[in-house]
């Protein structure tokens, strides 16, 4: 293990970066089939996880791994202690595959339920998220990393990130019961990534959703004061039986 939360969020990037690399060279190229779950999975998915568990096996071989693409096979753990991973290799593969750039990587450690070190790379866009675990930070185009704060709610109204590919009704319903100023239409863990660094206020979701989905996304959000919430107003946690998630609330500073 690294020897502090910054040396381990260091050698995350790195990870997120390979794989985002591995990734981009697939871009445009590798074409999709469908797994049990009717949800799309390419070449790029599968080579981008097995460079992640490479990186995580040499940096803490003691923690669990609960990967997308191993527990679609099932060969993940079904059962993890206080502290394990939960990896998205590419979330948001319909936008891989239409090209739109709104794909992520997602790496997040989970420590007594919570979202701790996470990263979310957005390697089309030029954009990555990390968290380690006490203050959120942006980098873009390769640059430096730079803190980022969640946003008090604007007295005009909230700025909503709103699904590329999930939009439904109930959606549409939460929407109307707040004061909508603007709204920022994305794919992936992006979404989470816009209330982070105080682009959006608020990211519903409804519907079902894995934990590896958000949790990374989760992690940046939460160092950046915001959270996560289920729709009866509960913090969520992870490591849930078959680690699905409820519905939920991304909210960002004072929600």
């Amino acid at each position: 293990m690294a020897d502090n939360n910054t040396d381990l969020m260091t050698a995350l990037i790195a990870a997120t970066d390979e794989a985002g690399a591995i990734i981009m060279a697939l871009y445009g190229k590798a074409d999709a089939r469908e797994k049990d779950d009717r949800s799309p999975v390419t070449e790029a998915d599968e080579a981008a996880e097995r460079a992640i568990l490479g990186h995580l096996a040499r940096l803490a071989p003691e923690i669990p791994v609960v990967a997308e693409e191993q527990s679609s096979q099932g060969l993940a753990p079904t059962s993890v202690g206080e502290r394990f991973w939960l990896v998205d290799p590419l979330d948001g593969t319909k936008e891989f595959l239409s090209k739109n750039g709104e794909f992520t990587v997602n790496i997040g450690l989970i420590d007594g339920g919570v979202p701790t070190l996470a990263v979310v790379g957005a390697p089309a866009m030029g954009l990555l998220y990390a968290s380690d675990g006490h203050q959120a930070y942006r980098r873009m185009d390769g640059g430096e990393l730079e803190p980022i704060r969640a946003r008090t709610q604007p007295d005009e109204g909230v700025t909503a990130a709103v699904s590329r590919s999930h939009r439904d009704s109930e959606t549409d319903a939460f929407l109307k019961g707040l004061t909508v100023a603007g709204e920022r239409v994305g794919g992936s863990s992006l979404k989470f990534c816009l209330v982070a660094a105080g682009e959006a206020d608020v990211y519903p979701r409804f519907g079902r959703t894995m934990e590896w989905d958000i949790a990374a996304g989760h992690g940046v959000l939460r160092a950046a004061g915001g959270s996560v919430r289920t729709v009866d107003g509960s913090e969520m946690t992870y490591g849930k039986p078959g680690f699905e998630n409820p519905s939920f609330i991304a909210w960002g500073k004072n929600a």
